[in-house]
């Protein structure tokens, strides 16, 4: 006899240091592990917005780190880079900078995107120099893993994992559903 298949769960409720948006006491709360050098993530980026757009106040989206460093060399500084600019109030900001400039994440890039969206250049070279942020997107890592995640895009809805490897309307009909459950 089969045994029951259990939904892969969110292993690290959200957090206060979690990049979000959205109402912070949202019904419905949609929590995206993402990769800045993963295609599928570039063809997801635009679904939360979308989402946001469409239920206001009522969903609230965070965005973690899960570089997939053995197929995304330049993934891992990405998202250190992210993180710098957060600690200058430009998180998502330099989020879609990333995602439209996907093919260009050398060093080199990064800090020009940093300068695009007018950071102290100074500060992030620094902080990128010392890889200060590095250890947050390891815990983020570790939390991908914990809540035994493989690929990229990673999405959950009120912590439990949604498929989207056939597109991002299964995504949107699992918000509808939690919407509808939560009244």
């Amino acid at each position: 006899m089969n045994q029951p298949s259990h939904p892969i769960t969110l292993a690290v409720p959200p957090e206060p240091t979690d990049h979000s948006e959205g109402a912070e006491h949202a019904r419905v709360t949609v929590v995206e592990y993402g990769d800045f050098e993963c295609p599928n993530c570039k063809v997801a980026a635009p679904t939360p917005k979308l989402l946001l757009d469409r239920f206001p106040s009522k969903i609230r989206f965070i965005f973690r780190h899960f570089p997939l460093e053995e197929a995304h060399p330049h993934a891992l500084l990405a998202a250190e880079a992210s993180e710098a600019a957060a600690a200058q109030g430009r998180f998502w900001q330099m989020h879609d900078l990333l995602f439209q400039n996907q093919a260009h994440l050398k060093p080199s890039d990064l800090r020009r995107y940093a300068a695009e969206l007018g950071l102290d250049l100074v500060r992030y070279a620094a902080e990128m120099d010392d890889h200060i942020y590095l250890q947050k997107v390891r815990e983020h890592i570790d939390g991908a893993r914990r809540s035994h995640i493989r690929a990229t895009p990673a999405f959950f809805v009120n912590g439990v994992i949604h498929d989207v490897s056939f597109g991002m309307q299964g995504l949107h009909d699992a918000v509808t559903a939690a919407l509808h459950r939560a009244g």
